[in-house]
């Protein structure tokens, strides 16, 4: 249940074609105009796993690519029949994450290197391009707290903390980079996102930088027993760092 946790459903061709493929991005001229353009990776950091995402927003276009530092074409997005006519605004995306076991981060890293990444957007022959620096600067992972209980190091944990209402879960401020993952930088945050489930019963919500604690509300903890919290950490380079783990409330 991350930031990416919210993503669109693809469609399907005729609609809709998304293609990983190596090429050339046409050059741009000017026109259309994009709001949003985010190029992030997002670690989770209790399961180890890293993904690479995207979140684009503006339009309308028809046809959207994504070309890498090394003038590899990584996505491109056609639509096709009425929605080409209708034309795109906006495109989430998140890639698979396999195990580190799978995937060792080095790898993962290797395959998207740093640097700048080029969005091109088009509709007939008006074209919009913009870059986006993607860095392997991660943030390290939140060490957060349960009522004062250290927080387990996993969901499957054999003891999970144990507590009462009211539910405050607290974490130290991040403020140096993953030491084993990535590449050792400067870390500015941005924001925590803080998020807590219950079977279908789920709440979220964006804190600013400056805010490391969070009373659950009354409402999501009335039940009582085993929560699932997420607590994730995200830098002004828009790269994410998530720990999960859980609680008993008595």
């Amino acid at each position: 249940m991350t930031e990416q946790a919210h993503q669109q459903q693809p469609l399907f061709r005729p609609l809709l074609s998304i293609v990983l493929l190596c090429g050339t991005a046409v050059v741009a001229a000017s026109a259309l105009e994009l709001s949003e353009t985010e190029l992030f990776f997002e670690l989770n950091d209790t399961d180890g796993e890293l993904g690479i995402h995207a979140s684009i927003d503006g339009g309308p276009y028809k046809s959207l690519e994504i070309e890498g530092p090394r003038g590899r074409t990584l996505l491109r997005v056609n639509a096709y029949g009425h929605l080409a006519r209708q034309g795109l605004t906006q495109l989430m995306l998140e890639s698979a994450e396999p195990t580190f076991d799978e995937l060792s981060p080095r790898r993962f890293f290797r395959r998207f290197p740093e640097g700048r990444y080029e969005i091109e957007v088009s509709r007939g022959r008006q074209e919009f391009e913009t870059e986006v620096e993607l860095s392997h600067v991660m943030a390290a992972p939140p060490e957060a707290r349960v009522n004062g209980i250290s927080a387990a190091e996993s969901c499957d944990a054999d003891e999970l903390p144990v507590v009462s209402e009211p539910v405050v879960i607290d974490w130290e401020p991040v403020t140096a980079s993953h030491p084993e993952i990535g590449r050792e930088g400067m870390v500015n945050m941005v924001r925590y996102q803080f998020f807590v489930e219950q079977g279908d019963t789920q709440f979220g919500v964006d804190l600013p930088p400056e805010t490391t604690e969070f009373q659950v509300p009354l409402a999501i903890t009335k039940t009582g027993g085993e929560f699932k919290f997420e607590i994730i950490a995200r830098t002004a380079d828009l790269n994410n760092t998530a720990i999960e783990s859980c609680f008993v409330l008595e």
